[in-house]
């Protein structure tokens, strides 16, 4: 009896822990510390964009990459050091992941104004959603109040990062041990309308694969050969890919998924659903895809006394 008493109480005490550690997140964190933060913040996000269109998908896909590797903690940011190694060269991030620049720059601006009180991984976030703003897509309310990691791990992002040739079922598995559920990654998958991929993940798709639409396969391999050209770049979605909208479901429906992982969600499978109700609803996308960007953002915090805000993006204090 007193071994099963000492369990509940255990587990009540985590559950505070945890009630705690999301009740110190909010979107006013900042309101007294430095009001100014956020709006400094998507002054810095929109100059980048406004230069460099693609970078849009880039400051969202970073936030993501961040959030599945030792939770949202700015760990993808740190650089190579002899203690560290950095998960910028980990296989899903190597050539492949932008962003740090226009994050240590929207950093430096807020350093300014408030030295040394707001968090690289807040600034990630903010920057996730002012991007998808920036393009037309939905804006909402960021939770603030993250601290920043003072690891990093290559190791967990080779293991946890998604890949770009995996099933439905492996997905689905890896967003569920994230607390993330299959509408989750449906809707957060809706933000590849913005991206582009290189050719080596796609060639064997266009090339090999049955269920891939004749003419969109034959437009592909135009810039992608059978052999060679593999970093050549082509966007996710041919109709409309720099602007936020619900064209990546209706390619779905129509076998023009260009990765793998992307046309495994219209499949004759369990997301089938989903995929079809977004191409129909663009609101309804909209809307999960902002519950589900903040859902994501509550992964693995570090908060309180835990971690540190690093003064410079890319390094430990």
């Amino acid at each position: 009896m007193a071994a099963k008493t000492g369990a509940v109480a255990f587990m009540f005490v985590l559950f505070l822990v945890s009630v705690t550690c999301q009740a110190q997140l909010s979107p006013t964190f900042y309101d007294t510390s430095c009001p100014t933060a956020t709006s400094t913040i998507r002054r810095a996000i929109r100059s980048a964009i406004a230069s460099d269109r693609r970078m849009a998908a880039s400051l969202i896909r970073l936030h993501f990459h961040d959030c599945f590797v030792q939770g949202c903690d700015a760990s993808i940011l740190l650089d190579e050091t002899s203690s560290i190694q950095s998960e910028k060269t980990a296989l899903g991030n190597m050539n492949s992941a932008r962003g740090y620049n226009v994050i240590e720059n929207a950093k430096t601006e807020v350093e300014k104004i408030c030295p040394g009180v707001v968090s690289c991984a807040d600034i990630i976030a903010v920057a996730a959603r002012d991007a998808s703003a920036y393009v037309g897509g939905p804006s909402y309310a960021v939770k603030l109040g993250r601290r920043d990691s003072t690891t990093a791990s290559r190791t967990l992002a080779n293991a946890e990062l998604p890949a770009f040739f995996e099933d439905l079922e492996s997905l689905i598995s890896r967003f569920q041990k994230k607390g993330l559920t299959a509408r989750d990654m449906v809707a957060l998958s809706g933000s590849h309308t913005l991206g582009q991929a290189q050719c080596f993940t796609f060639r064997e798709r266009i090339y090999n694969h049955s269920n891939v639409d004749a003419g969109f396969a034959s437009t592909r391999k135009r810039r992608c050969p059978r052999v060679g050209s593999d970093s050549t770049l082509a966007p996710l979605d041919l109709v409309t890919p720099n602007s936020f909208d619900n064209n990546y479901f209706k390619n779905l429906m129509q076998n023009k998924g260009l990765l793998q992982s992307d046309q495994v969600l219209f499949n004759g499978g369990s997301t089938d659903s989903i995929v079809s109700e977004y191409s129909r609803n663009p609101a309804k996308f909209s809307s999960d895809f902002g519950s589900a960007m903040i859902k994501m953002g509550d992964i693995g915090l570090l908060t309180g006394s835990s971690g540190q805000i690093r003064r410079i993006c890319s390094a430990v204090n």
